[in-house]
């Protein structure tokens, strides 16, 4: 007999009773030529005829087993017929379904092609949909079902409906086949949502609370399958964590003036990285704090951390509360975080010793007023603080009973900061006077270091400081002007430029800086600035054009400083003498060394440099500085004596208004611009200061001793102690100053791969994480593009990447690429700016863009012959033949930490597909974890978009990462190719 269709020869086997075997014999006889049942659709042929009846036909189903069991059909074509039934009422049939159903629902699998994998998602949703109408029916059936029999048939079904659904989502394979076909099938996953709405409506009218629970369970585990990557489980064990502290350390030391949100964005990254619950989180932030401010030294440094304590943290925490999302309120974890605090006794005792103050009570007024808590926990904090502290050691002694707390004076110099902005907003020329009388208190005291400190913690400092530049731009000639108006210009001069070389000094030279726009004239202290004023790390020609300005100018100022008893003022054009100085000192100097004045006649003058306005001096001891750094030692000393007899003050009758005050800042300024250069020549010049040591954190480095040991020394003593303190990040900060981004790098990751001690290991990356945040852009680039390539490519260096080291440095490696990259878009701080960036090396040599030269790391990969062939011939799969996402999403490959990126999980992608096993691999498979570990739910931006997806393939070979959720974490389901890639993988698992 000859048969035609499938249909035909089903009916045959089915007259002549065939044996499941001899019907699938026969079968193939009919059908000899190749032929894939799935396209003939045999699964829903089968399902089609033994539904016929009112009740399944036994013997066509057996057949439907038989193909099932000997995988003549697949398991996407069998449920994708299963879920096209939907006569419910024909409960045989529907549980025959049910029962074909289980025999496979609980262990789908897939080995063919990316297309067939995804069939396989989609048709396991259409049958999640089927499942959830059929229990839906049943339970509705339950209810209506008059007589016991019907009613114990109906509960009967619900309850194999409810076995079937739980067996089915309780694979998480499953669920991550859903998960991926949610996304291709939006429509689908909107009709789950409403039967899930319909069948909690239905159940709850159920009287047997064993199914409603059945039923409340599946329900869960249905709506978890779209957030299934973004649970979390919080570090709990752990009370203290050194990289939040070293983090606002850093930031509290450098980088006062930096913009709020980096901050905010960095912490909320080491608070996702290490999984920090949010109480100990905030809690960590104020140890910090407190550490910060006992720690700090006198005088600014205390001021700019009692600031960065009280203004600029409760705005942080501003910003933190609109990350929080959660079951907690923040405010709760605000208040969590606080009674903590307030167990500090030690911590606290020491800060309000210090602080000579309650400074939790600051805190917590500060932290209520920004909304931070709610009343009723704000009193009961403020009773605990208050009896707390009343068995704290008594603070006021007789000597400091006088004394004002800095916290409150920063609290109230806040307000005092916009005053006076508005102040400097009026016409000048109006009333100097009174602008005069306002500046001249400001100098007073600490007066400026208040206002200074509390405008840099409230982002005010960069407006302030434009607002002296525009008065001292105002004050740098005066024409038609009587004595009186000279004198109050001459002052307005002065004080401005002091104060902008104060704040230069102090907070950074970029904040003075205005953003360039075309044809306005650069102002005139920019200029000065920019190209005469000495700082770290600038090296300055006295030579220069800018130092050598119009002879004739020259000649009067020499004249004027050598013959007239004092300066005259009257229509002094102060920003020429100021250029003009540099000049007219060559000329003294030469005039001295060749003996044609006397050292009286030097005084003389430098009396009249110094006697009215300060900030000549300052120019002078500038250019002083950059010709002392050109001399022989032999030659300095007369220039060094001029700086000496700049230096000291003019005791004098008629100097202008305000000249101590004037004198006390021209100090700090000028001991600071000769730091440098009294260093190199082991000189002493005593600047008459106001006994406050003005310069913290200076000469750090201990003499005669090579920088390495200096670096491994720092470190060790970091390791030990568990955290970081800020004389140690400022030795940090000069040494990778010193030796540069690849030997600060590379020692410090050599301290990290002797650690044997587990502990040890993992605490050393939370410190250097913290410490490579002085430059985490350059750190990265140097760590993924230079250091892990030559471990991972060199054999005789793979055994130091054994655990605990290597898990370690996987992680340290991970967290590094996730800072960098994810603030790489951002501007980089003032604090990474003031840095010389050294070129680590060309990153478009070592990383070409053109696949026809190999770059330097495939190079590295090959060069080993026995290796060629072991690492999959790399030279072969360049950037863009290893189809990796990246190429898909449009990211710019000339960015050096891109580039850097994607070569690394190209070597990543070559290791894993390499026949040769070791260290190295497993280093691979930490690093792999740990990229999972630190993904933040929807965050596919992230690094791990430069993977290859071959490389996911390879990686589910390693029993380690062979789990539906890592596959689900690594791969780019934004991408259709990217849900094929996670579905080829998840369903071969």
């Amino acid at each position: 007999m000859k048969v035609v269709n499938l249909k035909q020869a089903i009916l045959q086997a089915w007259k002549e009773r065939w044996s499941d075997y001899q019907w699938a014999i026969n079968m193939k006889k009919f059908f000899p030529r190749g032929a894939t049942w799935d396209i003939l659709n045999l699964a829903e042929a089968l399902l089609e005829q033994a539904m016929v009846g009112p009740s399944p036909n036994p013997l066509i189903l057996s057949y439907l087993k038989y193909a099932i069991s000997s995988q003549m059909v697949s398991y996407s074509s069998v449920l994708t017929a299963i879920s096209k039934f939907d006569d419910f009422s024909r409960e045989l049939c529907v549980q025959a379904l049910l029962d074909v159903m289980d025999m496979f629902c609980d262990r789908l699998s897939c080995h063919g092609k990316a297309e067939e994998c995804i069939a396989l998602c989609r048709a396991l949703l259409s049958t999640l949909h089927w499942l959830l109408r059929c229990t839906v029916a049943s339970a509705e059936w339950l209810q209506e079902a008059p007589e016991a029999s019907g009613q114990s048939s109906a509960e009967k079904q619900l309850a194999l409906c409810l076995q079937r659904l739980e067996k089915t989502l309780g694979s998480t394979k499953n669920r991550a086949l859903l998960h991926i076909a949610k996304l291709e099938e939006a429509s689908c996953w909107a009709a789950i949502e409403q039967c899930l709405l319909k069948l909690g409506e239905t159940l709850a009218k159920l009287s047997n609370p064993q199914l409603r629970s059945q039923a409340e369970q599946c329900g869960a585990l249905i709506r978890s399958i779209p957030s299934m990557l973004s649970v979390r489980s919080e570090q709990l064990h752990e009370t203290g964590f050194p990289t939040v502290h070293a983090v606002v350390l850093l930031e509290g030391t450098m980088n006062l003036t930096g913009e709020i949100q980096p901050l905010v964005e960095q912490l909320m990254m080491v608070k996702r990285m290490q999984h920090i619950p949010t109480p100990l989180f905030v809690l960590e932030i104020w140890k910090a704090c407190f550490v910060g401010l006992i720690e700090s030294p006198e005088g600014t440094e205390e001021l700019k951390w009692t600031a960065f304590t009280y203004l600029k943290i409760p705005q942080v925490l501003v910003k933190l509360k609109k990350y929080s999302h959660g079951d907690r309120d923040f405010t709760e974890d605000v208040n969590c975080a606080f009674e903590f605090l307030l167990k500090l006794t030690p911590l606290l005792d020491k800060a309000d010793q210090r602080c000579n103050c309650d400074c939790t009570n600051f805190l917590l007024q500060e932290c209520n007023k920004q909304g931070l808590l709610s009343e009723a926990n704000f009193a009961n904090l403020m009773a605990k603080c208050k009896a707390d502290r009343e068995q704290a050691p008594q603070l006021k002694s007789a000597e400091n009973a006088n004394i004002q707390p800095n916290p409150g004076l920063i609290l109230r110099a806040e307000p005092t900061v916009t005053n006076i902005l508005k102040t400097m907003d009026a016409d000048h020329s109006k009333s100097p006077e009174g602008l005069l009388g306002v500046l001249g208190h400001m100098l007073s005291g600490k007066s400026l270091d208040l206002l200074l400190a509390a405008a840099a913690a409230t982002g005010k400092l960069k407006s302030f400081a434009r607002k002296f530049i525009n008065l001292n731009e105002f004050t740098t000639h005066g024409p038609g002007e009587s004595t009186k108006t000279a004198s109050v210009r001459a002052l307005l001069f002065d004080i401005s430029f002091l104060m902008l070389c104060h704040v230069a000094q102090t907070y950074g030279s970029e904040v003075i800086l205005s953003e360039a726009s075309s044809g306005s004239e650069v102002p005139f202290f920019e200029t000065w600035m920019q190209t005469c004023m000495p700082e770290e790390g600038k090296i300055l020609n006295p030579d220069h054009p800018c130092f050598r300005p119009d002879s004739t100018k020259v000649e009067s100022l020499v004249a004027l400083l050598n013959n007239s008893s004092e300066m005259k003022l009257v229509q002094m054009k102060w920003h020429e003498a100021c250029l003009s100085i540099s000049a007219a000192i060559l000329e003294i100097l030469n005039a001295w060394e060749n003996g044609v004045l006397a050292f009286e006649s030097i005084q003389k003058i430098t009396d009249n440099i110094k006697g009215k306005v300060c900030s000549l001096a300052v120019c002078a001891v500038a250019w002083l500085v950059a010709h002392v750094r050109m001399l022989g030692l032999d030659e300095r000393e007369k220039s060094l004596q001029m700086i000496r007899q700049l230096a000291g003050p003019l005791y004098s009758e008629n100097t202008l208004q305000f000249y101590n005050e004037r004198v006390v800042i021209m100090n700090s300024i000028l001991e600071h611009m000769c730091a440098d250069v009294l260093q190199q020549t082991a000189t002493q010049i005593k600047f008459p200061s106001t006994g406050v040591d003005t310069m913290p954190y200076w000469n750090l480095l201990p003499p005669k001793r090579p920088i390495k040991e200096v670096l491994t020394g720092v470190f060790a003593k970091v390791l030990e102690k568990g955290w970081v303190d800020s004389r140690s990040i400022h030795i940090f900060d000069t040494l990778l100053h010193m030796g540069g981004v690849y030997w600060f790098c590379n020692n410090l990751l050599k301290e990290l791969l002797k650690e044997t001690r587990k502990e040890h290991a993992l605490r050393a990356v939370e410190l250097l994480y913290s410490v490579f945040c002085l430059d985490m852009q350059q750190a990265a680039l140097v760590l993924l593009g230079h250091i892990l390539p030559g471990l991972l490519t060199d054999s005789s260096k793979w055994p130091s990447l054994m655990d605990p080291p290597g898990t370690a440095l996987a992680k340290l490696a991970v967290w590094c690429a996730l800072s960098s990259y994810s603030s790489h878009k951002g501007q980089a701080s003032s604090r990474q700016k003031k840095r010389h960036r050294e070129d680590i090396e060309d990153y478009i040599s070592l990383f070409p863009l053109d696949d026809a030269q190999p770059s330097k790391l495939m190079r590295l990969l090959s060069s080993n012959e026995e290796d060629a062939n072991t690492l999959a011939s790399p030279t072969d799969r360049s950037m863009n033949s290893s189809l990796s996402a990246s190429q898909l999403h449009t990211v710019n490959m000339r960015d050096p930490l891109n580039r850097v990126l994607a070569n690394l999980f190209l070597l990543i992608s070559s290791i894993l597909g390499s026949r040769t096993a070791g260290p190295h691999t497993q280093f691979v498979q930490w690093f792999m974890e740990e990229c999972v570990d630190c993904l933040e739910q929807g965050g596919r931006g992230s690094i791990l978009q430069f993977m290859p997806f071959t490389t996911v393939s390879e990686l589910v070979k390693v029993s380690a990462m062979s789990s539906p959720k890592v596959v689900l974490a690594i791969t780019d389901l934004s991408l259709p190719l990217g849900r094929q890639v996670a579905a080829k993988a998840i369903a071969a698992l």
